[in-house]
């Protein structure tokens, strides 16, 4: 009989590894849903919207840590999409970077995870390693922006870069804290960067 016969072993290890990579899909599907949303839900919560125990979630993800990396980097995917459907490249620099931040808040405000203390808790490695799919558009942005004159250029890109990720960590940090609403908080990042950029609008 050949080994790829319905019941041979290496047939039953094909089958276990695509149960195996069904189930992992499906609980980062469930985490993505549920922790995105709701950065503070259980593992269980996780578990019951994947259709799988808690024990299932630790086989494919040894810690919550490596689970919320996981998801972080899968959101980061979407985040990513959502800024290149920006269209950077037309309109004005300053018009771009309005759209640029519309945007992303709204991606934020869809998924809070990525303002959370248990995303930004990260060491400085682990932080670049996150934001490193964002950040060729934004500089060429600011470049542009410095050649027309719109944004200051005595200012390093690089600079404008790490404000504008820290000003949105500092918004985050205000909501979670009660401290803002979300509209008050989309709202001073916007006029907060405007400025740091030197817009002349």
């Amino acid at each position: 009989m050949s080994d790829l016969s319905l019941g041979t072993p290496r047939t039953r290890r094909r089958r276990r590894r695509a149960d195996a990579d069904h189930s992992a899909a499906a609980v980062l599907d469930a985490a993505v849903q549920v922790l995105g949303r709701h950065p503070d839900a259980s593992l269980d919560h996780v578990a019951a919207a994947a259709g799988v125990s808690r024990q299932t979630i630790y086989a494919h993800y040894s810690s919550r840590q490596v689970l919320l990396a996981a998801v972080i980097d899968r959101i980061t995917a979407d985040v990513v999409a959502g800024l290149e459907a920006a269209e950077l490249d037309s309109g004005t620099a300053t018009e771009a970077l309005l759209r640029w931040l519309e945007a992303s808040w709204r991606l934020l405000d869809h998924y809070p995870l990525l303002l959370h203390p248990a995303a930004t808790a990260v060491d400085a490695s682990e932080s670049e390693r996150q934001h490193a799919p964002v950040v060729p558009g934004l500089e060429r942005l600011i470049r542009r922006g410095q050649q027309t004159g719109e944004f200051d250029p005595g200012m390093s890109p690089a600079w404008l870069v790490a404000a504008t990720i820290a000003l949105g960590h500092a918004a985050g940090a205000e909501i979670a804290a009660g401290r803002m609403t979300s509209g008050e908080a989309t709202a001073a990042v916007h006029h907060s960067i405007l400025r740091v950029y030197g817009t002349r609008s």
